[in-house]
């Protein structure tokens, strides 16, 4: 046993080591089949004699069961927000604002790439990683430590003899964009929906209960700062960033110290251009005072460190021509504008070739024309759109657009419906439209609605060309071997899907109601009368006043549902749906306990953290407040994440209390 023993021991100090040699100090000294084979002996042997397993062996960062949901962790130190900049002068000030807490001291500062990631807290005890937890509100967290496992940078225990006690190390978990174009290329193939962005898949996969399918998805992690430490004195930032490195951690390379604000601006600036040279996403860099002792002088404000500051980097902008203008319909048969550019142009180290115009209103309102000069942005680096228009470029050449009469897909006439600036345009075709079918069948198949995995865009275009699928009703005819019969459908891809659509026969009332595209009516609406009436039966035989009547419907929604499931149309879907089988019933909800948002109105914008949009809403709903779609007087808050837009300014104009992300999640105890 001795012998066994010390092999065990032995194959993984190799291992640490080659892993810490290739992942961290990017020096690998073994081939990959050599790792392998030392990392399959140490299965075996770990298999034969399962009493010499423990936490910190390489064989354990995928080798842990699923978990039932996450625990709330809280955090030694709060994780705390950064206040943002977006200028040389706000930088200027900053270092006046630092100058003056100090009194005349002159500070250090460490400036660093922020990296567009996940912030996570790894704790170690004793050197071994006991607990791996995500930022949550800056006080709690969830632990996902059988995930942050999976992560082959993350030591498992210090490289050190003698570790502290306590030993926090905090960090950025993020992917690289070579591994979102893998993940992407692989879920199209599967037909389905692409991830927007590394930041967001990053996130997802963190809350992923298996660990064996978070380690499928190759994150990475770059340590940035220490936390908690028991038995350790640092006297710098640049002293912690050595010790994290002495200890095992990856700390990012392009970090640099600078005795004066105009270097720490020239380094920033450098980094405008060639962050997309780099193989991850970065949305600005991070400003800190080097020195610990000062940054304790220098404190906080109300919601922030004093003595660090976040710099964003302006949104890229390319000036390009607009070259031409298609039409893409939606569900509803509107016609939505898409701007095509010529030449493409670079933005954010994409190629941008193509951005929504929105509507007939956006178009008139920014006098766009055919053929303009256009500035182009990409909005939080990362949908583009175009700007404005560049009138003094004009050649008398461009011409302002003409909505076609007809449908460019079925030729049903087109309508233009005044007073609604979201459908300006709209074909009247109906069900005879392939386009508008394909629409409403990928909006049925979303997750926040029947949730059919693998019915992407792709397939659903496939099933409607074919003649398969006329409506959504007719997905839950489909076979096997009509399936099989389709471009890139093998068999055990049709039954996966099939068995996808026969789970979500039992989505029930509220998640059917929103996934029949009915004008108006969203998810939160599909709940409010959901909920209201109990089953179809009841809703088949209300009014369209006692519709008008659910509280936040009103007249145009209750007439829009009452002619739907009266029409010829919804008549006849409902009732062929109901004769498959699918719930048509909702279980009532008991009445949420009061809580800050009880009675109020709350209006989310911008791009969130901590939440999915769909997520936040059903918190708000959760906690008795409703979510809307648009600001007014009567709204009570305004939910502002990155990227606001018109709706924070909205906010602003009348007046009504705004609140970032963390206050939101402070005023209804999210982690608690």
């Amino acid at each position: 046993m001795a012998s066994v023993e010390n092999r065990i021991a032995e194959l993984r100090r190799q291992i640490d080591h080659h892993n810490y040699q290739y992942y961290v100090a990017a020096k690998p000294e073994i081939s990959d089949r050599e790792f392998d084979r030392m990392l399959v002996e140490l299965r075996k042997l770990e298999e034969a004699h399962p009493n010499l397993i423990t936490p910190d062996s390489p064989t354990q960062r995928v080798g842990g069961q699923p978990i039932e949901g996450f625990e709330t962790v809280v955090h030694r130190m709060p994780m705390l927000s950064i206040d943002n900049s977006y200028s040389a002068d706000d930088l200027r000030e900053f270092d006046r604002r630092v100058r003056t807490g100090l009194r005349g001291e002159t500070p250090a500062y460490v400036v660093e790439l922020k990296i567009d990631g996940v912030a996570m807290s790894l704790t170690y005890e004793n050197g071994l990683l006991v607990t791996g937890a995500t930022r949550g509100d800056g006080e709690r967290g969830d632990d996902v430590t059988h995930n942050l496992k999976t992560i082959p940078e993350v030591p498992l225990r210090l490289r050190c003899d003698l570790p502290p006690a306590i030993f926090e190390a905090r960090g950025e978990v993020y992917m690289t964009r070579a591994e979102l174009v893998r993940i992407n290329r692989i879920r199209t193939e599967q037909g389905l929906e692409p991830f927007a962005n590394p930041r967001n898949l990053s996130a997802g996969t963190l809350k992923l209960l298996d660990p064996k399918l978070c380690a499928e998805r190759k994150l990475r992690l770059f340590a940035y700062a220490l936390g908690a430490v028991e038995g350790l004195t640092v006297r710098t930032h640049m002293e912690g960033l050595d010790l994290l490195r002495q200890f095992g951690f990856p700390v990012n390379p392009h970090i640099q110290r600078f005795e004066s604000i105009d270097a720490v601006i020239d380094y920033c600036n450098s980094w405008s251009e060639k962050r997309h040279d780099l193989p991850y996403e970065t949305d600005g860099m991070v400003i800190k005072v080097d020195d610990m002792e000062q940054r304790s002088r220098l404190g906080m404000t109300s919601k922030f460190p004093r003595w660090v500051q976040a710099y964003k980097f302006a949104a890229e902008q390319a000036i390009t021509r607009l070259a031409r203008i298609e039409l893409s319909l939606g569900k509803y048969g509107e016609l939505t504008p898409v701007a095509n550019f010529d030449p493409p142009v670079q933005l954010a180290g994409t190629t941008v070739s193509r951005a929504s115009l929105h509507n007939a209103a956006e178009l008139e309102r920014k006098d766009i024309r055919l053929g303009d000069m256009v500035v182009v942005e990409k909005a939080g680096e990362i949908i583009p759109q175009v700007v404005r228009s560049i009138p003094e470029s004009r050649t008398g050449g461009e011409t302002v657009f003409a909505f076609p009469k007809s449908c460019p897909v079925c030729a049903s006439p087109v309508i233009r419906e005044e007073g609604d600036a979201s459908f300006n345009f709209r074909c009247t075709g109906g069900a005879a439209c392939p386009a508008q079918v394909a629409g409403q069948i990928e909006a049925f198949a979303k997750r926040e609605r029947m949730d059919i995995e693998g019915l992407g865009e792709s397939l659903v275009k496939q099933l409607v060309e074919s003649g398969l699928v006329e409506n959504v009703a007719d997905l839950y005819r489909l076979c096997e071997d009509e399936l099989i019969a389709l471009e890139r459908m093998g068999k055990k891809s049709a039954q996966n899907l099939l068995k996808g659509i026969a789970a979500s026969k039992d989505r029930g009332l509220a998640r059917l109601l929103s996934g029949l595209s009915i004008y108006g009516v969203g998810e939160s609406m599909s709940e409010l009368i959901a909920q209201q009436f109990g089953s179809m039966d009841a809703l088949l035989a209300a009014t369209e006043e006692s519709l008008a009547q659910v509280k936040g419907f009103g007249a145009v929604r209750a007439k829009s549902v009452h002619d739907f499931l009266h029409g010829p149309v919804g008549s006849k879907l409902v009732g062929d749906l109901t004769a498959l089988g699918l719930k048509m019933t909702e279980d009532r909800k008991a009445a949420p306990a009061a809580s800050p948002l009880t009675g109020k109105t709350l209006v989310v914008t911008g791009t969130l953290q901590h939440y999915k949009r769909n997520e936040i809403e059903d918190l708000i709903k959760q906690l008795g407040g409703k979510a809307a779609g648009s600001v007014s007087k009567k709204t009570d808050f305004v939910v502002a994440g990155a990227e606001a837009g018109s709706k924070l300014d909205k906010a602003k104009e009348l007046g009504v209390r705004v609140l970032t992300e963390e206050e939101f999640r402070s005023m209804v105890g999210a982690g608690s």
